[in-house]
C-alpha cells in the first residue's frame, strides 16, 4: 500500500504525505519518495500535507534531507495541528511552510467597504472578511497585518486579522468586529447625525496625524505621489508637469502617520469607539496627501458621474460634498475661510493628479467617459499649478 501520493506536472513534482508518519513507517515513506524522484523528471519539488495528520521527528528528518537536495522546497496545505509541529521545531524558519486555508463564501454577504486592493464583507454580526482581488495576495495580507499591528501598538484603534482564508481562488483576511457598524451605515440608518459622524472621523484623523512612526516602518506617501506626477509627464503640458513636480518635491518630509484611504466605509463604530480598518494603504507623510484622498473619496472620483458616490459610499453626491466641507472646517477650526479654501485647493491638485493617472492606467482613453475624466483632471491641474506656490500648510 502506497504511503505517499505523487503528481508530476509541468516540471513540478508534488509529494503528498498521508496519515501518520513516525519512526515505524518513516523509512518506508522515504524509500517511496526516493523511488518517485528516480522515476520522474522534474525541476522543483513541493511537499503537500493536505492528508497528513501527524509527523514525528523521524518524518521531519525526511523533509530536512529533501530540503538539502532541493533548496527551494516548499511545504504546503499544512493543517493547524501539523503546522504547530513545524513551527515548534523551527522548520518554519528554515523553509516556506504554508498552512491549509479554509474556504469561505461571500455569497449574499453585505459589502461594507471596498478599495483598490479588495472588498470588505460582513459575514455575520461578529465577523468581517476582506477579500483581496489579487490571487497572489499573501504578501499583501502579511504586509497589511504588520501595518495594522504597528498602528495598534502606536495607539491607533484598529482590528487585527486573526485568520487567512480562501474565497474561491483568492485570499481573504478575517476580522472580529462584534456589532461594529461603518460610519456610512450610521448615516444611512440615521443612527447618528452627520455632524456627529464627521466630528468622530475628524477626531480619529487628528489622532492618526499626530502619531509619529519609525523611518522605514511604513511607505513614504511623498515618494508615491512623486511617482504619480512622473507618470503624467507625457500627458501634461511641459510647464504644468514641471510645476507639479516641483510642488510635490518641495513638500516637507514628514514621519507622521496617514491612512491613505480615509472615508466613511473605512471607519467603524464598536462600543462607541471608532475603529480604523483597511490598513493596506497606511503610510507616513504630509497631511496634504491624506486630504487629497479624502477629496477624491467624497468628490473627485464622482465628479464626472455622480452615481459613483452612491455605488461607493451609499450616499448622494451632494452629501459627499457636505462631508468634504465639514471635514475641512472641523479639522481646521482655527483657520479662516480663505485659509481653508487654500488647503482644499492644495489637496485637490494631488487628488486630480491621482485621478488622471488612475483613469489613464485603466484605459480611460478608450471610453468617452474616461476621456472626459482625463480632460477634466488635466484642466484642474493646469488651473491649480498656475495658482499655487506650495502644497504645504
Amino acid at each position: 500500500m502506497a504511503l505517499i501520493n505523487v503528481k508530476n506536472e509541468n516540471g513540478l513534482l508534488t509529494i503528498g504525505l498521508t496519515g501518520h508518519i513516525d519512526s515505524n513507517n518513516a523509512p518506508a515513506v522515504e524509500q517511496e519518495i526516493t523511488d518517485a524522484r528516480e522515476a520522474n523528471e522534474f525541476e522543483n519539488v513541493v511537499v503537500d500535507c493536505s492528508d497528513l495528520e501527524y509527523i514525528s521527528s523521524a518524518g521531519l528528518r525526511i523533509i530536512l534531507r529533501l530540503k538539502k537536495l532541493y533548496p527551494d522546497l516548499k511545504v504546503i496545505n499544512v493543517s493547524s495541528e501539523v503546522y504547530e509541529i513545524f513551527d515548534i521545531t523551527g522548520f518554519t524558519e528554515m523553509m516556506e511552510v504554508r498552512k491549509a486555508y479554509r474556504q469561505l463564501s461571500v455569497e449574499g454577504c453585505e459589502i461594507i467597504g471596498q478599495g483598490a486592493n479588495g472588498k470588505v464583507y460582513r459575514i455575520d454580526p461578529d465577523t468581517v472578511l476582506k477579500v483581496y482581488h489579487d490571487v497572489n495576495a499573501l504578501d499583501d495580507i502579511k504586509r497589511e497585518r504588520e501595518l495594522a499591528r504597528t498602528a495598534l501598538i502606536l495607539g491607533i484603534p484598529t482590528a487585527i486579522p486573526y485568520d487567512v482564508v480562501k474565497v474561491g481562488d483568492v485570499f481573504g483576511s478575517v476580522f472580529e468586529l462584534i456589532n461594529a457598524e461603518t460610519f456610512a451605515k450610521l448615516i444611512q440608518n440615521d443612527h447618528a447625525s452627520l455632524d456627529d459622524v464627521v466630528r468622530m472621523s475628524v477626531d480619529l484623523l487628528k489622532t492618526i496625524h499626530s502619531t509619529e512612526v519609525k523611518p522605514g516602518s511604513m511607505p513614504d506617501m511623498k515618494t508615491v505621489v512623486k511617482n504619480w506626477a512622473a507618470f503624467l509627464s507625457e500627458y501634461l503640458e511641459q510647464e504644468d508637469y514641471q510645476k507639479l513636480h516641483d510642488l510635490v518635491d518641495a513638500v516637507p518630509d514628514d514621519l507622521h502617520m496617514i491612512h491613505g484611504d480615509y472615508h466613511l466605509k473605512n471607519i467603524m463604530l464598536q462600543n462607541n469607539e471608532p475603529l480604523l480598518i483597511d490598513m493596506d494603504t497606511l503610510c507616513h507623510g504630509h497631511p496634504v496627501f491624506e486630504f487629497a484622498s479624502i477629496f477624491n473619496a467624497y468628490q473627485g472620483y464622482s465628479e464626472m458621474n455622480h452615481d459613483n458616490m452612491m455605488d461607493f459610499l451609499g450616499i448622494p453626491y451632494e452629501m459627499g460634498a457636505e462631508i468634504w466641507n465639514k471635514t475641512l472646517h472641523f479639522y481646521f477650526d482655527d483657520k479662516t475661510e480663505e485659509e481653508i479654501q487654500d488647503i482644499a485647493d492644495k489637496a485637490k491638485l494631488v487628488g486630480y493628479t491621482r485621478i488622471m493617472r488612475r483613469t489613464i492606467r485603466r484605459n480611460g482613453f478608450n471610453t468617452e467617459l474616461g476621456r472626459r475624466e482625463i480632460e477634466n483632471a488635466k484642466n484642474h491641474i493646469h488651473e491649480l499649478v498656475n495658482r499655487l506656490d506650495s502644497l504645504a500648510f
